[in-house]
């Protein structure tokens, strides 16, 4: 009995591929597809560039880089005033602790820039009246600053000096106050108190510790970061061998699976039905030890619902259900064995079939390299452009009082601040800087170049992608369609597929990304508006919201699987998107039962060998890296946290795993679309020879009249 794996005929899956005598594999004659769509991707392209450019012209990422003044000039920046000032320091560190500072993204108190942090303790008061340390002192004060002109009330009053100065040390070029704990207790220097200088009494320096909390954070975490680093430094090279040791077995495995797909299949089966049977046994005699027991008797129905799950398993009705429910299961999937057990042996064929056309082909095991490369591309001027258009704001400049005042928060210009009425109606008023922003054409368009920059990004990426997969299609598909491999096949199967997609096929490989990149975005957009919505109370349009975030994320899923059939189609046939899409399905549905068995039994088999990759590197890398493998314990680097390179190994070596399977399941995919062609195509005469191997052929109980020399 031939097993032929289709669905019932219909006419709404169009028909079945006919026989063409000149179809010899991918069509070498054709011509650009869907040109509108490569137009639109060209324009798209150049504005994007225009983008870039106007944001290089406008941007600055001296803003990240360097702290601001507040003035808005950059600390430690070449050829300014600052040039030799790259710290910035604080007239009064405990104000960084106000709510303003989370509303306005600025500490309100004055910030200037410094050539060192402070390294004592000193209050103005103390050195106005003495004089001594003055000249250190004065270096903490606005430029210009001439103590014989002002009394020390006015001094302060007028902020041209800090009130106090404490032992600060740097941390990301700004001065935060040197707080450590000894026994147990919080200290600035060797103090616990200081005097903040306005004549008040003694301070605990705990009330300093608010308004550098954050920083002492960001401060334990940069010393972790700084031993990571140093992890890094001493085992690097341990880390690439580990690297390699993946790519060999990545290798070795696409290698061996041709011949042990089969045995790997089956195994798996048998333990899953040996799990599920033993399942079924325990809960048997969990059943049987319950018998008599008091209280063992009582139904699900009577006990209701209990959040101690405990309670249920001392119910012999609960023993019964898991029973009967694991009893179904075993019988299911053993049905399933019994009919489906000729598409398992086909897909099983499939995959010894793809590892033999990656063998042919073994260039394809480094194209994706290319494809990393170029996502890496516009990854970096995707980034790139939201630096320089998130910095390429004017300075804008806010009023800061720490009193009630009619004025704050409002746009102020720091060179004319003096002589308007705010300094009189506020006399603690200041003109401050507060963050970059602008009024202009420009800067109001700003949040709608940043959206462009987004949706190129996925639109190019989506493209690399596309590309990579119809190159791999077309060089797979050439070996399935060669009568005589490899003589028949393309001397570089890898090139001349790139060379089509690129020539011919730009504007398909761009609508297929421009559809799914506009998906994309539109999740993004509702990630946004969850965020949003997160704290409120409008239950009805968080449902909603949830429903369109789970309709159009099965709608993404949907179009990769659909754009990766197409592309594969398009790298045969040279259609269009569209009529490569609608044939790709349509083939599928005609084959359906195919499509399930074969697409879960090869998923399961990429995931065991990725699992395998990994698990074999990972166990390795950790016995090496802990020193518990004699031979080498000498030879491992010592190390602060030996975690880090076994998490970098790990990491490296699922996606080095996934680079390799990545190809494999391209490659399944070009040969099982070019299979069922075969099946529709030809019919093992002489004129119509199978080009399927002599394998799927047996499967099939099929055989050409005149076998193929393979």
């Amino acid at each position: 009995m031939e097993d032929d794996g289709k669905s019932p005929p219909d006419s709404a899956y169009g028909e079945p591929k006919k026989y063409d005598p000149n179809f010899k594999g991918p069509i070498q004659n054709r011509g650009c597809t869907d040109i509108l769509c490569c137009i639109l991707i060209v324009l798209g392209i150049i504005a994007y560039v225009a983008v870039g450019i106007v944001a290089w012209t406008y941007g600055d990422p001296r803003k990240v880089i360097y702290p601001t003044d507040s003035k808005g000039q950059f600390c430690g920046q070449v050829g300014t005033p600052n040039e030799k000032k790259p710290f910035l320091f604080y007239f009064n560190i405990m104000k960084c602790a106000s709510p303003l500072v989370l509303l306005q993204f600025q500490c309100p108190t004055t910030q200037i820039c410094v050539e060192n942090c402070p390294d004592r303790f000193l209050t103005y008061l103390s050195v106005a009246t003495t004089q001594q340390n003055f000249d250190y002192y004065k270096q903490f004060c606005r430029d210009g600053f001439n103590n014989f002109t002002k009394s020390p009330v006015e001094v302060l009053r007028d902020r041209d000096c800090p009130a106090m100065i404490t032992p600060s040390k740097p941390f990301t070029r700004r001065c935060f106050p040197a707080i450590n704990t000894q026994k147990g207790v919080v200290m600035v220097g060797n103090s616990t108190t200081f005097d903040d200088g306005r004549g008040d009494k003694q301070r605990n320096v705990t009330d300093l510790l608010e308004g550098a909390k954050k920083a002492n954070v960001v401060l334990e975490a940069r010393q972790v970061a700084m031993k990571i680093f140093e992890d890094y430094t001493v085992s690097w090279y341990w880390i690439v061998i580990g690297l390699i040791i993946a790519m060999v077995i990545s290798l070795i495995f696409v290698v061996l699976l041709r011949f042990l797909a089969g045995i790997m299949v089956w195994v798996m089966i048998v333990l899953v039905i040996a799990v599920m049977g033993y399942g079924i046994f325990h809960c048997y005699m969990e059943y049987a030890r319950l018998k008599g027991q008091s209280g063992s008797d009582v139904t699900l129905k009577d006990i209701g619902f209990q959040t101690d799950i405990r309670v249920y398993l001392h119910l012999r009705q609960t023993w019964l259900a898991f029973m009967i429910i694991l009893c179904i299961l075993e019988v299911i999937v053993i049905l399933l064995l019994i009919f489906l057990r000729k598409r398992i042996m086909i897909a099983i064929a499939l995959i010894k079939e793809a590892s033999r056309a990656v063998g042919f082909v073994m260039s394809s095991l480094v194209f994706p390299l290319f494809t990393f490369l170029l996502v890496c591309l516009c990854i970096a001027y995707w980034a790139i452009t939201a630096v320089f258009l998130s910095t390429s704001n004017e300075a804008v400049y806010k009023v800061f009082n720490e009193t009630q005042c009619d004025f704050s928060g409002n746009t102020c210009n720091p060179e004319t601040f003096n002589t308007t009425n705010v300094t009189r109606v506020c006399p603690d008023a200041t003109c401050q800087f507060a963050f970059y922003g602008g009024e202009t054409y420009y800067h109001k368009y700003l949040i709608v170049f940043q959206i462009y920059n987004a949706f190129m990004f996925l639109w190019l990426a989506n493209f690399v992608i596309a590309l990579g997969q119809v190159t791999l299609a077309g060089a797979f598909a050439s070996y399935y369609w060669a009568f005589k491999k490899p003589d028949d096949m393309p001397a570089f199967p890898i090139f001349s597929s790139l060379g089509r997609a690129l020539r011919y096929h730009t504007g398909s490989l761009a609508f297929g990304s421009l559809i799914l990149a506009i998906v994309q975005m539109i999740r993004i957009l509702l990630e946004y508006l969850d965020h949003k919505l997160k704290g409120a109370d409008n239950k009805c349009a968080r449902f909603l919201l949830c429903c369109l975030k789970c309709c159009f994320w099965c709608l993404e899923k949907f179009i990769k699987f659909l754009n990766r059939n197409a592309y594969i189609m398009i790298a045969i046939y040279g259609t269009n998107f569209c009529t490569s899409a609608r044939n790709a399905f349509f083939l599928l549905m005609r084959n359906i039962i195919r499509v399930a068995v074969l697409d879960k039994v090869t998923d399961f088999l990429l995931f065991l060998g990725k699992l395998l990759v990994v698990g074999c590197v990972g166990i390795l890398a950790f016995f090496f890296f802990s020193r518990r493998i004699q031979i080498v314990q000498d030879t491992a680097p010592t190390l602060n946290y030996y975690w880090v390179p076994i998490l970098t190994v790990i990491l490296g070596s699922y996606l080095i795993a996934h680079g390799f399977f990545s190809v494999y399941g391209m490659c399944v995919d070009t040969l099982f679309l070019c299979f069922l062609e075969d099946l529709e195509r030809n019919d093992g005469s002489t004129e119509r020879p199978y080009f399927m191997s002599g394998s799927l052929q047996k499967l099939l109980n099929k055989s050409n009249q005149t076998k193929p020399d393979k």
